[in-house]
């Protein structure tokens, strides 16, 4: 059985970052960032653009092609008040897709900037999409933690909710940037390759690539596959709980398809993933795949990975290999006549968990006490200060448009 991670004390992993290694913009040239190299205890650097160069020829290289929407819409009461709505995930319908695609009506679990002076009534805000007059309002609802329902509605059928955040939603870049969104974010603040609409956040170790990049490790043989995680808002959310029990993971949508599974089962269920989000789907199949093997005929709903799952396995379970697990899903999509698995994951990644597929990863320069610092660690074995130490004391720019790394444990 797996070291059971809850008490963790997240003060473990506190570092000093000062805001000046934040980097606020993204270099000119994505692929020039600097790019730390951790193998096997070994620390060096040397620049992105020669990424290819570190990796195995056979490998597996696994993206994600999530993109990220234009989520927060600003509406001015009459009173002057500036209320910001801040799209977090579709309720109705509860499918990205068939969300962006409505034409009346869409409502979202929203945050909401400024809470205190919308005490109630619709908000409404004039707008021109393609030419074309529109009246959008804003309708809350029920509170859930801390999000609202929010209900859209609009009087122009020939717009889309997505036609309307393209023009009225702005671009949700982290707060520790504390700038506002520029027009240069539209295009740095998503990766070369992003795909399908959802994110509220960029899966920031994907901005480094390039064409060239990709070229160069398609070239050298690496095969490249892509799934989709929707980041959303609680990637940023710190760890404010003393012991890491306390903490609750948010839940994230994932679909990868049939095709991406064969080839992880090709390259016999290992892979380098790019980003923390590649990362948590990937080793989230794993115990899909257990569960499709417990309980064959699981709906996607029940295929979810609830937050601790990994770390309640008896010792038999844990052991099985990462291909049997791939097989049964593979299996289960076959069986169904899905061409991809959609479902969500909550899985949180900390010293003690088991890496069962992610056999290297590239990634940038997380915030101190996050989730995310505790993936890295549980990664390279608990040496995630030696990283951070170097990346500190050699000029690294961190977090969301800074430098990367590649960590090979």
């Amino acid at each position: 059985m797996n070291e059971n991670p809850k008490h963790i004390h997240i003060r473990d992993f506190q570092y000093d970052l000062p805001d000046e290694r934040i980097a606020k913009f993204p270099l000119p040239e994505r692929d020039h960032s600097k790019l730390l190299l951790y193998r096997h205890g070994e620390v060096s650097e040397d620049h992105f653009y020669n990424l290819p160069h570190h990796i195995p020829a056979d490998s597996l290289m696994i993206f994600n092609n999530t993109k990220v929407i234009q989520a927060r819409l600003h509406f001015r009461k009459e009173t002057g008040a500036l209320i910001e709505v801040f799209c977090l995930e579709p309720i109705e319908p509860n499918d990205y897709a068939l969300n962006f695609q409505q034409t009346r009506h869409s409502a979202w679990l929203c945050m909401i900037g400024n809470l205190k002076k919308w005490k109630e009534g619709p908000l409404h805000r004039e707008m021109t999409v393609k030419g074309l007059p529109v009246t959008l309002t804003a309708t809350r609802g029920e509170c859930r933690g801390t999000s609202h329902w929010v209900d859209f509605t609009w009087d122009n059928a020939e717009v889309t909710f997505a036609d309307i955040l393209e023009v009225f939603g702005e671009l949700p870049i982290p707060p520790y940037l504390n700038r506002e969104t520029q027009e240069s974010d539209l295009v740095t603040y998503q990766t070369v390759y992003s795909k399908i609409k959802g994110s509220v956040a960029a899966p920031t170790a994907g901005l480094h690539f390039t064409p060239r990049v990709l070229d160069a490790l398609t070239q050298r043989g690496v095969d490249l596959e892509e799934l989709t995680l929707h980041v959303g808002a609680g990637t940023f959310k710190p760890v404010k709980s003393e012991e890491i029990e306390g903490h609750k993971m948010h839940t994230e949508y994932i679909s990868v398809s049939r095709n991406t599974i064969a080839k992880l089962l090709a390259h016999n269920g290992q892979a380098i993933a790019v980003g923390t989000t590649s990362v948590r789907t990937l080793e989230s199949l794993y115990h899909i795949g257990l569960t499709i093997m417990e309980h064959p005929d699981a709906s996607e709903e029940e295929l979810h990975v609830r937050q601790w799952q990994p770390y309640e396995l008896p010792a038999e379970k844990a052991s099985i290999p990462a291909t049997d697990a791939l097989q049964a899903l593979l299996d289960y999509l076959n069986r169904h006549q899905m061409e991809a698995l959609h479902t969500s994951t909550q899985i949180i990644i900390a010293p003690g968990y088991d890496y069962k597929i992610v056999k290297a990863m590239v990634t940038n320069f997380h915030q101190p006490q996050s989730t995310l610092l505790l993936l890295v660690s549980a990664f390279v074995h608990g040496d995630w200060r030696k990283i951070y130490d170097y990346a500190l004391a050699h000029d690294f720019r961190f977090l969301s448009y800074g430098d990367s790394s590649l960590l090979i444990p």
